[in-house]
């Protein structure tokens, strides 16, 4: 008996969780692995706008970079398949969660808050975190972010392992996703 193949994803891939979880690092890995174009939002955001994130947070608010953030997650999912690595706060904004639900399969990457701030703490990049202690930061931000998370299609526990662990892990879980998504379009 002949398996069929399995075609490659017909949606964006959009990875979503909180700063320092690994979207970026590990996104790229699974676009190489799904044979996808990767784009990084915060990349996106700092090429259209022409400053980093925190000159855009420094010089115009966080209103304003969200604001730019919704204009650049819009563009990038009107166009053909692609793994994107969210911002952390992207899901957070309505317009942009119902073009996620519509225009990609949203997977949530997950892990335990200790070693995203570990992670986090490393480097002085991140404007939300300038001058606070990281975990309470990413404790308060989890509990305001977590339940529109887990709106995600996909959630897929990562951290304690490596980068390669956890693109076999989310494409696993996307293979089961998309079986389901063909068997109730079938039943249609």
């Amino acid at each position: 008996m002949r398996r069929r193949a399995n075609p490659g994803p017909s949606r964006t891939i959009a990875l979503v969780g909180l700063m320092g979880v690994g979207k970026s690092s590990v996104g790229r890995r699974l676009a190489n692995r799904l044979k996808l174009p990767f784009a990084d939002g915060d990349v996106e955001i700092e090429s259209a706008a022409g400053m980093t994130v925190s000159e855009i947070f420094a010089a115009l608010g966080e209103e304003e970079f969200r604001a730019g953030e919704a204009r650049v997650m819009r563009r990038l999912l009107e166009g053909p398949p692609i793994v994107l690595a969210t911002g952390g706060g992207a899901m957070m904004n309505a317009e942009t969660r119902a073009l996620l639900k519509e225009r990609a399969d949203t997977v949530w990457l997950r892990a335990d808050l200790l070693v995203i701030a570990e992670r986090v703490a490393r480097r002085d990049t991140r404007p939300l975190l300038r001058d606070k202690d990281p975990l309470q930061v990413l404790s308060a931000l989890a509990e305001a972010r977590y339940p529109i998370y887990g709106e995600a299609d996909v959630t897929v526990d990562v951290g304690q392992g490596s980068h390669g662990q956890a693109v076999d892990a989310i494409h696993k879980h996307l293979r089961r996703h998309w079986r389901q998504r063909r068997r109730a379009e079938t039943r249609k």
